[in-house]
């Protein structure tokens, strides 16, 4: 089980630099794991594609439907007290720090590409798909 961020789920659905690693990842672990915030935050990445002439609305919103069967029964509210005290403790926003939140309520690993929040909780358990982070290998 693992914590994912929505670049992540991204990736998994939207070519790019790093859905070989998503691909990679979830080949690894198929139990994904998000705060609601989530569907949200995806649905602009989808709306990027479509600005950018990539998707069509219809597209983004099929690829929506796929990523929320994904996470089916995995989405989470995160801790309303816990989710401040990371955002005032790194600088983080308070919409990261939901992914940092549930993975310690869950006691699992965030996965994330924002290095800002890696580089903000370095004692939590927090991977990246990045080429540096040789985990997956």
């Amino acid at each position: 089980m693992i914590v994912v961020d929505s670049n992540v789920l991204a990736y998994l659905y939207l070519p790019g630099d790093y859905t070989e690693a998503a691909e990679r990842l979830y080949q690894r672990d198929t139990d994904w794991h998000a705060p609601i915030l989530w569907r949200s935050e995806y649905r602009n990445i989808l709306v990027g594609y479509m600005r950018r002439g990539v998707l069509t609305p219809g597209q983004a919103y099929a690829i929506q439907r796929e990523a929320e069967a994904l996470l089916d029964g995995a989405e989470h509210e995160p801790d309303s007290k816990r989710v401040p005290e990371l955002a005032q403790a790194s600088d983080c926003s308070a919409c990261d720090c939901e992914f940092v939140a549930l993975a310690e309520t869950l006691g699992v690993t965030v996965m994330t590409m924002d290095a800002k929040l890696i580089k903000a909780f370095p004692k939590m358990p927090n991977r990246s798909l990045r080429p540096d982070d040789k985990w997956l290998e």
